[in-house]
């Protein structure tokens, strides 16, 4: 039940992220979902995409630093409230929510947040206790 996101090591300065999907793009890599961290130095550029092995090896190949995380992609109601409702599921567990962001999806009455959990196996089991579906990490990339 758990995703699979590419981590990208970027220094801080103009047209870095402009790199990466440059050779995202040229290698035929479709970019769902994006994050972007950063700090005065460098950043992290956190990536949903369709093709994980392509994207790390035409990215490695470059001399970019790529590392694989496991992350886990949840079906919100898209009203006020829905991501409130998740949030508070996940309070009540104890389960901290390291970062998150948002997947873009064409259409549908739910929006797909992206979490990243402290206890994954946890956070996934009492979502999905509670009725709040979890997205097949292989189904993500196919949205």
């Amino acid at each position: 039940m758990q995703a699979e996101q590419i981590s990208i090591f970027i220094e801080n300065k103009a047209g870095r992220i402009s790199d990466v999907t440059g050779i995202l793009s040229a290698n035929g890599v479709n970019i769902r979902a994006l994050a972007v961290a950063d700090t005065s130095d460098f950043g992290v550029l956190r990536l949903i995409v369709d093709n994980n092995a392509k994207a790390e090896e035409s990215l490695k190949n470059a001399g970019f630093t790529v590392r694989k995380t496991k992350v886990v992609a949840v079906k919100v109601e898209d009203r006020p409230g829905g991501l409130h409702n998740i949030l508070e599921i996940l309070k009540q567990a104890r389960i901290n929510v390291e970062y998150m962001y948002a997947f873009i999806q064409q259409s549908g009455d739910k929006a797909i947040m992206i979490f990243r959990f402290d206890q994954t196996e946890e956070a996934i089991k009492i979502l999905t206790e509670k009725g709040i579906t979890v997205v097949d990490g292989s189904t993500l990339c196919t949205l």
